[in-house]
């Protein structure tokens, strides 16, 4: 499904019932990532996995940042008239940045937040790891590796404005400095932190039957009232 919010057109999958949960990729991706979380959420909610502009079939943009893209997943909770859900939200890497900012700009929008290798800037990129993205860009010049290489910026006065229940996952092999993801924890009051021994980035997310499990607990223990 394609629906106009900010300006711009995002496609979306939507399926189940019961809460909303929308699901948010990560760079050069697309839901697709998220086949089977979605299938293995929709007995419980209503699951919308989203690409997010300039991704899959989402609208292409000249320059992407974070902010943009904030404001993109508020204005389709309120497209879609879910503001009074209190809608979940789970985003994976640039996803989880995603997630950040909308909790921390949007206060009450959301009734939980769980995110996996979110970074705080590109410093929480381990070293090797940015050197490869500074030679891809060099080689491509692509806006989504730019983005990476100059976003985000979230300091420790945003992550304090997080009041949502907040879920913060990580590999013990990740790409996100450790510290790092420690440090998004620490800021965001009352969080979870899980520090998945053996996992990269990438291993427990895509398309992973390790996933749904991690999430459903925190989820489940949410408060929620139904119309």
């Amino acid at each position: 499904m394609i629906i106009t919010a900010n300006g711009v057109r995002l496609f979306f999958e939507k399926q189940g019932q019961g809460r909303p949960v929308i699901l948010l990729h990560g760079n050069s991706e697309n839901h697709g990532i998220f086949r089977r979380l979605a299938r293995e959420l929709a007995d419980d909610y209503t699951v919308y996995a989203l690409d997010t502009r300039g991704h899959g079939k989402s609208q292409r943009v000249k320059e992407l940042h974070y902010a943009d893209m904030a404001a993109d997943v508020a204005a389709f909770i309120h497209a879609l008239r879910l503001e009074d859900e209190k809608s979940l939200l789970y985003g994976f890497s640039d996803g989880g940045i995603v997630g950040l900012l909308v909790a921390g700009a949007w206060p009450g929008l959301l009734g939980g937040l769980a995110v996996s290798g979110a970074s705080l800037n590109p410093q929480s990129t381990t070293d090797g790891m940015l050197r490869l993205m500074r030679w891809t860009y060099r080689l491509t010049r692509s806006a989504k590796f730019k983005l990476m290489l100059e976003e985000p910026d979230i300091t420790a006065a945003d992550l304090a404005k997080i009041t949502v229940p907040t879920l913060v996952l990580a590999g013990q092999n990740d790409m996100i400095k450790e510290e790092h993801t420690r440090r998004i924890a620490a800021g965001i009051a009352g969080s979870k932190l899980q520090i998945l021994p053996g996992e990269s980035h990438t291993s427990y997310v895509i398309n992973s039957p390790k996933l749904a499990p991690l999430l459903r607990p925190f989820f489940a223990e949410l408060p929620y009232k139904a119309d």
